[in-house]
């Protein structure tokens, strides 16, 4: 039989050295990987950005794996994502006109008390100042960007579609914020994300200092990085 004969085995005994070299070589890259993400961090400057990038995205569950033995909880190494994101993002994002440029905000930011309503457009916020939400739109729509209350993650794809802005900047939890700049990676289009303070459904927070950077409200150059998490 063919299985049998000595092409056969060899074929086979080669085919195995490939595979473990290719196995091997897959880890090593990703103890690299993790090793320049801790490193990163303690340091809290970012090594590496255009390696570190495309690395995390393709082998994310073995280098999650690997942070946890250096210590690394998921919540760190998405702060860090992000921050990678945001970094290699900046230069482009200040390219688009800010007229070109808009700006999600998450629902869940607005006072229990909120009296806006849901519309096709999101929610449509009254400026009643329960919140600072109103304030905020206000003084961003003034100097020409879109912005919009997300009732959900859908209505970002749609928004996109209807409007075709040529940069986000998108407010949200971790987990959205790390979803939406994946999604905006795979489009090609510049994106910031900046995480919420507090994770929540009702009245969470965010830090107002940061949509001035990214924005350039308040006379802001909108020009530094953003500060990789210290643990």
């Amino acid at each position: 039989m063919f299985s049998d004969s000595p092409l056969w085995n060899q074929l086979m005994v080669i085919t195995g050295e490939i595979t473990l070299l290719a196995i091997l070589g897959i880890f090593l890259i990703a103890l690299i990987l993790v090793v320049i993400t801790v490193f990163s961090i303690r340091r809290r400057r970012l090594y590496f950005p255009q390696l570190l990038t495309p690395g995390l995205v393709a082998l994310e569950g073995l280098v999650k794996a690997l942070c946890g033995l250096f210590g690394l909880d998921n919540k760190e190494l998405m702060e860090f994502f992000i921050a990678i994101h945001n970094t290699l993002n900046r230069k482009a994002f200040a390219e688009i006109p800010i007229r070109e440029r808009a700006v999600f905000f998450p629902q869940c930011l607005r006072s229990a008390k909120c009296p806006a309503s849901l519309s096709p457009e999101g929610i449509k916020c009254k400026n009643c100042g329960s919140c600072p939400l109103g304030e905020w739109i206000e003084r961003l729509e003034g100097m020409g960007y879109h912005t919009f209350i997300v009732p959900g993650s859908s209505f970002i794809k749609r928004m996109v579609k209807k409007y075709r802005p040529k940069a986000i900047v998108g407010v949200g939890c971790i987990m959205e914020v790390k979803e939406g700049l994946e999604m905006c990676d795979i489009i090609g289009m510049p994106a910031i994300g900046i995480v919420t303070l507090k994770d929540g459904c009702v009245e969470t927070l965010v830090n107002w200092n940061d949509v001035c950077d990214v924005t350039g409200a308040r006379g802001s150059s909108g020009s530094k990085n953003l500060d990789i998490p210290a643990r």
